[in-house]
C-alpha cells in the first residue's frame, strides 16, 4: 500500500491589527503583547530618525508604548492602530528631545541596525556595513537640519511607512500640507546631500 503524504496546511494569516485589539479587549493580554512586537520595529526608526540617538530613541518608544497601554481604551479606530502609535512615538519622541536639551550635535548611527530591518533571507553583504552606517550618519545628520515639522513628516512617511493620508491624521494636518512638507523636505535633503552622497 502506498504511502498517503499528507500535504502541508497554509500558515493561517497573521491577525490584524483590529482582530489583536479585539482580543485584548476581551482579556487576551498576549495580544497586546503581538500587537507592540509587531510595531516595535517602525517605531524605533521613527524615534530614531527624530531623535539621532539610540537611547533616546529606545526611551521615547518604552514611553509611547506605556501611554498607548494607559490610554488604550480611548483609541476609537478611526484611523489604523498603526497611524495612532506612530503619533503617539512622535508626541514622545519630541518630549524626550525637550528633556535632553542637547547643543549642537551630530546624530550616531547606532550600534547596529535598527529592529526588525531586515527580513529572513534579506541579510546585507558582509562588506556592506562600513558604506551603510557612513551614508546613515550623512542622511541623519542631514535630517537633524530639516525644521522639527518637515522631518517629523519625513520621517512618518519615509521611516514610518505611513502614506500621505494616514501621515496627516498622525499629525492632525490637511493632506496638502503633508505634501507641502514633504516637497520641500526632498529639497531640502537634496541640497544637504549632493555634495556628500556622491553615486
Amino acid at each position: 500500500m502506498p504511502a498517503v503524504s499528507a500535504e502541508p496546511k497554509p500558515a493561517a494569516p497573521a491577525p490584524t491589527d483590529a482582530a489583536l485589539l479585539e482580543r485584548f479587549a476581551a482579556g487576551d493580554r498576549a495580544a497586546l503583547d503581538d500587537l507592540f512586537r509587531r510595531h516595535r520595529g517602525v517605531a524605533y526608526r521613527v524615534a530614531y530618525r527624530l531623535l539621532g540617538r539610540e537611547a533616546d530613541a529606545l526611551d521615547a518608544v518604552q514611553d509611547a508604548f506605556v501611554k498607548v497601554l494607559t490610554s488604550l481604551d480611548r483609541f476609537r479606530g478611526r484611523s489604523s492602530f498603526k497611524t495612532w502609535l506612530l503619533r503617539v512615538v512622535c508626541n514622545a519622541a519630541l518630549d524626550v528631545g525637550r528633556h535632553r536639551r542637547r547643543g549642537a550635535r551630530v546624530p550616531q548611527a547606532p550600534p547596529g541596525d535598527p529592529p526588525d530591518r531586515y527580513g529572513p533571507g534579506e541579510l546585507p553583504p558582509p562588506d556592506a556595513g562600513l558604506t551603510r552606517a557612513d551614508l546613515r550618519g550623512k542622511i541623519d545628520a542631514a535630517l537633524a537640519q530639516l525644521p522639527g515639522p518637515q522631518r517629523q513628516t519625513f520621517v512618518l512617511h519615509v521611516d514610518g511607512g505611513l502614506s500621505y493620508r494616514e501621515a496627516a491624521e498622525a499629525l492632525g494636518i490637511s493632506i496638502g500640507t503633508v505634501m507641502s512638507r514633504l516637497f520641500y523636505a526632498r529639497q531640502r535633503l537634496k541640497t544637504l546631500l549632493a555634495d556628500q552622497v556622491r553615486p
